[in-house]
């Protein structure tokens, strides 16, 4: 049954009292679009009617001029309304579990930015997502996709593209056309299929104890925990219970299997094993728990900024400190690279560190791939790939140095690693050698 408060709202709608609203949020267990939302024409700029029983548009949904962001998912459209090509404003849309099957071309907003079907079930996109200069984010996962337009190639604003959980026998050949793309994640395909997971010890729920929160994601929640290893010999850790759903980047068994392959680290977060018999059989992986002062270099992107991350206001970093904290994340790039890894969403809310000298591990492989075996070309295009997204991370330290921090240097090399053509940026283990003379330098 719908709560009071979304009850309450659809009555303030229908009564006129949101007149001006620029947001709107409607749970109701609405099985048709309320008109009255045509009303609010004039200022409204975002709406979300997810969770409701909702499985189609009116005609002229493009009424809503302003609409930037629509939200839609857990509704029941099987088909993405051709009404939204109408919407002259509309830059973000969100599709997710919904039973899709279709997008039609005419359904594809001119200024398209981010458009989210994952967890439904197509079979295929439209070349015309390919007319979309302004396409910024591009998440598929979790479909039944075998391949992807060729018209998609060169999109000039495309940096992050999902493909997990689809299947794919191939990547798309023209990955190498995209200037922008910085995260790719394409774990869970028969392209990958033959992984083997890697042999870690099974720690027993019953010997596991809870204690207290650490944080949460999409693909589950973080917690600190004991670990009894022995009856006089406990350890603590950082224990992620997974939810066991797909999540925008991909599967959590092959997160599991790609943390635990990464091996150990000085830079990376770790796999120590996997939890065994919880009660409700929810998947579990245990790693290692770091200082409890320790935080997220940033938080993830807003709707605004799409795919950069949200630094805190006034946040700046000393010379020295985005050295160190730039030399780690490329030491753990160099490392995942060499074991056979790409992670596939290397960013600052990824990263986190000791809010001081610069000490820092990259986390999360909840985008993260195994590479193929014999593809040296393919291999050298994902980690260039993955080295653009350290570029990113790089730029925006620099953008916040303190006072007569930045170093032209690192912005050159940081410049080098935005080239449009992949072949042309260096290697991780390349920006380790660089940084080390950085290092001696300060």
């Amino acid at each position: 049954m719908p709560g009071p408060d979304t009850d309450s709202t659809l009555d303030a709608l229908r009564r006129g009292d949101l007149a001006g609203s620029r947001s709107l949020a409607l749970r109701a267990g609405l099985t048709e679009f309320p008109r009255e939302i045509l009303g609010l024409a004039d200022t409204l700029e975002i709406l979300d009617l997810g969770g409701n029983p909702l499985a189609d548009l009116p005609a002229d949904f493009g009424r809503l001029r302003n609409l930037r962001v629509l939200f839609c998912s857990n509704t029941r459209f099987v088909r993405l309304p051709p009404a939204l090509g109408d919407c002259p404003a509309l830059s973000q849309v969100g599709f997710r579990d919904t039973g899709l099957t279709e997008i039609p071309a005419e359904s594809l907003p001119r200024r398209l930015r981010w458009l989210t079907v994952t967890g439904n079930r197509l079979a295929s996109v439209p070349a015309a997502l390919g007319e979309r200069p302004a396409l910024q984010k591009l998440m598929l996962s979790g479909n039944r996709l075998r391949t992807l337009p060729d018209r998609l190639a060169g999109l000039p604003a495309l940096e992050l593209l999902r493909l997990s959980a689809n299947e794919f026998e191939a990547l798309p050949g023209w990955l190498d056309t995209l200037p922008g793309l910085a995260w790719l994640a394409w774990a869970g395909n028969p392209l990958d299929s033959d992984r083997v997971a890697a042999d870690a010890p099974a720690l027993p729920w019953a010997r596991l104890s809870l204690d207290g929160m650490l944080g949460e994601g999409a693909s589950g929640q973080v917690h600190r925990a004991l670990w009894t290893r022995a009856p006089d010999v406990t350890q603590p850790v950082a224990l992620k219970l997974f939810r066991g759903a797909i999540t925008s980047d991909g599967l959590p068994e092959r997160e599991m299997e790609a943390c635990l392959a990464a091996g150990d680290h000085a830079h990376l977060t770790g796999g120590l094993g996997r939890v065994q018999g919880h009660p409700d059989g929810v998947q579990g992986l245990a790693m290692r728990l770091l200082p409890g002062h320790w935080q997220a270099l940033a938080g993830p992107p807003s709707l605004e900024s799409c795919t950069r991350d949200v630094y805190a206001p006034g946040q700046r970093f000393a010379g020295a400190v985005i050295v160190r904290i730039a030399a780690a994340i490329a030491s753990a790039g160099a490392h995942l690279h060499a074991r056979g890894l790409s992670h596939g969403d290397l960013y600052a809310h990824n990263v986190l560190w000791d809010g001081g000298d610069g000490s820092a591990v990259l986390s999360d492989f909840g985008a993260s791939a195994f590479l193929p075996d014999h593809d040296p070309a393919l291999r050298a295009l994902l980690e260039r790939i993955d080295v653009r997204a350290w570029g990113i991370l790089l730029g925006e330290l620099l953008d916040r140095a303190a006072p007569g921090e930045e170093d032209a240097g690192l912005r050159q090399l940081q410049g080098a690693c935005l080239d449009p053509a992949p072949h042309r940026r260096p290697g991780f283990a390349a920006l380790c050698d660089r940084l080390s003379e950085f290092h001696r330098v300060r």
